[in-house]
């Protein structure tokens, strides 16, 4: 254990994928995002459409993990969930997020804070529908984020909605669909050498997005 904390201590890494300036920067920062995804695709970046949602209950406990971007358009950005989840749950009391992607090939990182609306019940069906067979069934057959007596339980539920539902006939859950995050803030990181990495902000007033240079 301690050759392991040794370890991590001594751990660097000196970036040097690329460059951002605010010239480079578009002056949309949805834009700059699109550009950004955009690259990433190319680059082959594993799980480019991961990102890692923090919400914050109404006690002020915030709560992080992982979700897929599944849908993207101007400022706003698509996820969907079990609308009795944990996450969920915070979001009905405090709709404030923050989103951030990380795409380690390129050594970058965008920070996107916001607020949440649900998506329409039309918007959650058409994304419900393109999903394989076996995710619809996880959908009904998960009661996110409350307790599970065994795995034994889970699997004999998803067997049992098996055996109701068919491909042609399985339905959206009510309590499963889409949030939309309207984004009112950006950061966009891009690794430099000896840590004087780039970090590119967008703030919006009166409708126009204003950039600026923060400190590493």
């Amino acid at each position: 254990m301690d050759d392991l904390r040794a370890h991590i201590n001594k751990l660097r890494e000196d970036f040097s994928q690329g460059i951002l300036t605010e010239k480079d920067a578009d002056a949309n920062p949805a834009e700059q995002f699109k550009l950004w995804l955009q690259q990433a695709v190319e680059s082959r970046v594993t799980e480019v459409q991961a990102m890692d949602l923090c919400t914050v209950s109404p006690e002020g406990k915030p709560s992080s993990r992982i979700v897929y971007m599944r849908e993207f358009n101007n400022n706003n950005y698509w996820f969907y969930t079990n609308y009795n989840s944990r996450k969920a749950q915070d979001l009905q009391k405090n709709p404030n997020v923050c989103a951030t992607f990380f795409w380690k090939e390129l050594e970058r990182q965008v920070r996107i804070e916001g607020k949440v609306t649900k998506a329409t019940a039309a918007e959650s069906d058409a994304y419900f529908n393109a999903r394989p067979f076996d995710s619809k069934i996880g959908a009904w057959a998960s009661e996110q984020s409350r307790a599970l007596t065994s795995r034994d339980e889970l699997e004999k539920k998803v067997e049992e909605l098996k055996n109701k539902y068919t491909p042609e006939n399985i339905k959206r859950p009510d309590f499963w669909g889409g949030y939309i995050i309207t984004a009112n803030y950006y950061e966009f990181w891009q690794g430099r050498k000896s840590r004087l990495h780039d970090r590119i902000i967008y703030t919006q007033s009166d409708a126009i997005w204003k950039i600026r240079r923060l400190f590493p």
